[in-house]
């Protein structure tokens, strides 16, 4: 079988991704970061998921974004918005992507492998630069650049499924796919139970997804 490292977050398109790449016929490696983001409810998510899924192998590596700081999920001096807001919004984490890649690449190459996903999305998504096709696209190119592997001749492929797929269609074809949604947390400021707040931009995309899609919402919320 095709070897795959996967970014799992242990979120609702993660989890899609995940079990994407599985029906797809990879033998699925699971990466999650703790990254000093606000909470551990999510890795917790992320070791559910890894086994519900049928990843192979899952690693959590540590690495210090919340030193820098700058956004809403990694400086508690930050507030995590409860409405919309204009432009790329503090929930933004800068370069988290492209780090969270980068350890993929490596690991990928390491596996002999070729192949990364990544549950991205352009479209029911809070306006981040590194949702967008052509990152994804300049990314690959970054790869074959920067690789041993990629010297040599491979070409390394970053799988973005979900990227044109609006949240209902994500949670239908998981659905399918036979993902158990209740492992799953979103939330931005979700508490140490993977409780959600109900009002962060993650959280009304999801709940919006599931009633759109036509599937319960399993969410468990605070109040």
């Amino acid at each position: 079988m095709k070897k795959a490292v996967i970014l799992l977050s242990g979120g609702l398109d993660s989890a899609t991704t995940l079990a994407i790449a599985r029906s797809q016929g990879y033998e699925c490696y699971a990466l999650s970061f703790d990254y000093g983001q606000r909470h551990s409810a999510e890795l917790d998510a992320a070791c559910r998921v890894a086994q519900n899924c049928g990843a192979i192998e899952h690693k959590i590596i540590r690495i210090g974004l919340g030193e820098f700081g700058g956004s809403a999920l990694t400086d508690t001096r930050i507030a995590v918005p409860d409405s919309p807001q204009e432009g790329i919004p503090v929930t933004y984490v800068p370069a988290r992507n492209t780090v969270f890649l980068a350890f993929a690449l490596g690991w990928a190459e390491v596996l002999g492998s070729v192949d990364i996903f990544i549950g991205v999305n352009a479209v029911d998504y809070s306006g981040y630069p590194d949702c967008r096709p052509e990152y994804i696209e300049a990314f690959e190119r970054l790869a074959d650049l920067a690789t041993k592997a990629g010297v040599e001749g491979s070409q390394f492929k970053v799988h973005a499924p979900l990227i044109t797929l609006k949240k209902a269609e994500i949670i239908r074809i998981g659905t399918d796919l036979g993902v158990d949604y209740a492992l799953t947390v979103s939330c931005y400021s979700a508490d140490d139970e993977g409780r959600a707040c109900g009002s962060c931009d993650s959280c009304r995309f999801r709940k919006t997804g599931f009633a759109e899609a036509g599937v319960g919402d399993p969410t468990r919320y605070k109040s």
